[in-house]
């Protein structure tokens, strides 16, 4: 059954993912094909993917060439001007203040106090994935941070209920950046779809044209590699 409900996602958890690609038409034929996604226009220059006609995700195009190819993750909030001064006061930064995204909701970009970007997502007429921890939709999101005893009392103190609270069941987790990249690497969100067997999608990776960055390795959370599309931008692969 869809998860397409606004009740699902309470505040601090991963409810949408987008892409920000210089070219939408190629990624839709990337991930189309990796994933089984199909694409409808959607709000402003977004096309949004869907898998069985359930929303998972969203590309963009880019509108300043010198910003990264990323995948961001969206942390679901009933107000997001609140959150986003929460977090200016524990010391992060709002990069783009709250503003509404037509009907759909009210989003914004901010920061971790390390730099490490990700977005809030005030649900209205989209309360964000229609499906989710099924293969080709989204199934985690790893912090890879440098302070990762901060970066836990950053995230405890503004999502406690989503990490902590009764029956929470945690989408997103933190481990040193040095554990998979290299040790100057900023702290970073990546984003992990679900896939059923991972080295056959590391195939269809370099086949589409996308590129190994850390090829399997085991987790707390399940078997995950490392991979950018042929756009350069980098998620990650999933067997739980």
């Amino acid at each position: 059954m869809a998860e397409n409900r606004a009740s699902v996602y309470g505040e601090g958890v991963p409810c949408w993912v987008d892409a920000q690609l210089p070219d939408v038409e190629a990624g839709k034929r990337f991930y189309g094909e990796l994933f089984g996604w199909t694409f409808e226009d959607w709000f402003g220059s977004f096309a949004q993917a869907l898998k069985d006609g359930e929303p998972v995700a969203a590309l963009v195009r880019k509108v300043d060439g010198r910003l990264p190819s990323v995948w961001t993750v969206y942390f679901a909030t009933p107000d997001a001007p609140a959150l986003a001064r929460r977090i200016r006061d524990a010391g992060g930064q709002i990069v783009s203040a709250p503003v509404p995204a037509g009907e759909l909701g009210v989003t914004a970009l901010v920061t971790d106090p390390e730099g490490a970007v990700f977005a809030l997502w005030q649900p209205e007429e989209h309360p964000g994935f229609g499906k989710r921890h099924e293969p080709g939709t989204f199934a985690w999101a790893e912090l890879y941070a440098r302070d990762t005893e901060a970066a836990n009392a950053f995230y405890g103190d503004l999502f406690r209920e989503a990490l902590f609270g009764e029956g929470a069941d945690p989408d997103f987790g933190r481990a040193p950046v040095s554990d998979v990249f290299p040790a100057q690497m900023p702290p970073h969100f990546l984003v992990h779809f679900a896939v059923e067997d991972v080295p056959a999608a590391l195939e269809d990776v370099r086949r589409l044209g996308g590129r190994v960055q850390a090829p399997p390795f085991e987790t707390s959370y399940g078997e995950v590699a490392v991979v950018t599309d042929d756009q350069g931008a980098s998620f990650a692969l999933l067997r739980r």
